[in-house]
């Protein structure tokens, strides 16, 4: 039995002899008829292959796998993906950089999205976060004004220096992750050996509908590699897509990476006495006071048979919890519980979890009706409103668990700066980070990548930004601002002790 097929038109009609290459003329060297129809289709077909790129996290790479819960964590949550011990869930993933452009290279230095979807029983988890614990910004207001300086100068659409740093000097809540992008953690070698977070506040409800908050942490079992800078550079021009070569050639040698998941667990009652905003991006979770929770692991084990179907067409949201999981006050979740699913719809369309690879593999119901692509049976005969007397659905009043209350709280515009306790204090986390956890190589290379990227400030503003950002460097450490202040040849004599 021959496997090979007739070719066909997209409307099944066949395709002659001749007529998938030759046009249709009058004579063979006339004028190409607009009766061709099929040289109409393909044309128009291949004008359309191109969907909008991502705004962020446009160059990445994916493959579907299985989470394996290995410890209970009932205690916690009552989603149904965390039953029982050994119970396993269909998944899939995406990492990604988060500046570059789709065709940009895999080892920029750019912090790494992790994005995590698992096809359960109650609906689809998506957990989306990064290679980081923290973020640059703590408000999604700032969040498009953040990318504008990640991507292209307006007038000379170069990279631009002087925008980033522009931005981070007059934010120093952005400190933490700049100086965690600016070690070697800013470019890993490869999506394998990185670890992964919610980076977010979440929130767990369990089968009493007791709440706690959570942070997600997925630990490589490959074991962490960077790049320094110089490798980093070098590497863009070697093999551009060194991450997604990497991650696709381990999975065809049957190496399924692998990475351990645990959570941290704060309490409402702990979340009063943090000494930071418990829900604020820009801030982790001591581990010493709040330790890790190992509750299963993730592994990767299948390559996308189509990387556009697939990779490219896959879109996360936090929208997407379970019951059992939740939001926390963290206000850049509560950005992009509206900016994700926005994205996709403007990217993709309004019926991007149709796709195979964001459909719910569980039956599904709601009154959403019509839209472009909408090639399920779009509810049939069924009534497209609610509340309505034939179709008997109802709303689960469990769902998230009890309403509770988080303090006494008025909504409105506030300076969180002046009102909420320790916001204002960007400095001694990534101190911590610079002074007691790298070791003196981590350190210089630390000091070298920041003086490499801050040399590329210019423009009549110069002088301003770099002082202004060299302040908030001295206030993390002196030893990082006097070596960056040396490396960059600016006299801070006047800011030594005497």
């Amino acid at each position: 039995m021959s496997d090979k097929s007739k070719i066909t038109t997209n409307a099944g009609c066949p395709v002659g002899k001749g007529q998938y290459e030759n046009s249709q003329t009058v004579g063979s060297r006339g004028p190409v008829l607009l009766q061709d129809f099929f040289l109409h289709e393909k044309m128009a077909q291949f004008n359309r292959e191109r969907i909008p790129e991502r705004i962020v996290h446009a160059k990445g790479g994916g493959a579907f796998g299985k989470f394996v819960v290995t410890h209970d964590i009932t205690q916690y949550s009552r989603a149904k993906i965390f039953a029982e011990i050994g119970k396993e869930t269909k998944m899939f993933a995406r990492f990604s950089t988060v500046g570059g452009e789709r065709g940009s290279a895999d080892t920029e230095r750019d912090p790494r999205g992790f994005a995590l979807k698992f096809y359960t029983e109650d609906g689809n988890w998506d957990l989306v976060g990064n290679n980081t614990p923290v973020f640059f910004i703590k408000d999604a207001k700032k969040f498009p004004d953040f990318i504008h300086t990640q991507k292209r100068d307006p007038k000379t659409h170069y990279k631009s220096p002087t925008m980033m740093w522009d931005f981070w000097s007059l934010n120093p809540e952005s400190l933490h992750q700049v100086l965690i992008l600016m070690s070697d953690r800013g470019t890993p070698d490869g999506f394998r050996h990185m670890h992964g977070f919610g980076s977010h506040t979440f929130s767990m409800v369990n089968d009493k509908n007791e709440r706690v908050y959570v942070k997600f942490h997925h630990r490589t079992q490959q074991g962490i590699k960077n790049f320094d800078g110089p490798t980093a550079d070098k590497m863009r021009g070697i093999d551009p897509d060194h991450s997604q070569r990497d991650l696709v050639e381990s999975i065809e040698r049957n190496e399924f990476p692998r990475w351990t998941m645990y959570i941290q667990v704060m309490t409402e009652a702990q979340t009063k006495e943090f000494p930071w905003n418990p829900f604020d991006v820009t801030k982790t979770w001591s581990q010493k006071e709040y330790p890790l929770i190992e509750y299963g692991y993730f592994e990767l084990n299948q390559i996308p048979e189509n990387f556009f179907r697939d990779v490219e067409q896959a879109a996360f949201a936090p929208t997407n919890v379970v019951d059992g999981i939740g939001f926390s006050p963290d206000k850049m979740l509560q950005g992009r519980i509206f900016a994700y699913p926005d994205a996709h719809r403007y990217r993709i369309g309004t019926n991007f979890e149709q796709l195979p690879v964001n459909r719910c593999p569980y039956m599904t119901t709601n009154y959403h009706r019509d839209g472009a692509m909408r090639f399920d049976d779009n509810g049939g005969s069924a009534p497209n409103y609610y509340p309505n007397s034939f179709d008997g659905h109802y709303e689960d009043e469990n769902y998230q668990g009890e309403p509770y209350q988080l303090d006494d709280a008025t909504v409105g515009y506030f300076d969180r700066n002046a009102t909420d306790k320790g916001d204002e204090d960007h400095y001694t986390q990534p101190g911590i980070l610079f002074d007691q956890v790298m070791d003196d190589h981590a350190k210089q290379n630390t000091i070298n990548n920041i003086v490499g990227a801050m040399s590329g400030i210019d423009g009549p503003k110069k002088d301003e930004i770099v002082m202004r950002q060299l302040c908030h460097w001295f206030r993390v450490s002196p030893r990082l601002g006097a070596g960056i202040a040396q490396g960059l040849g600016v006299d801070v004599s006047e800011f030594m002790p005497k």
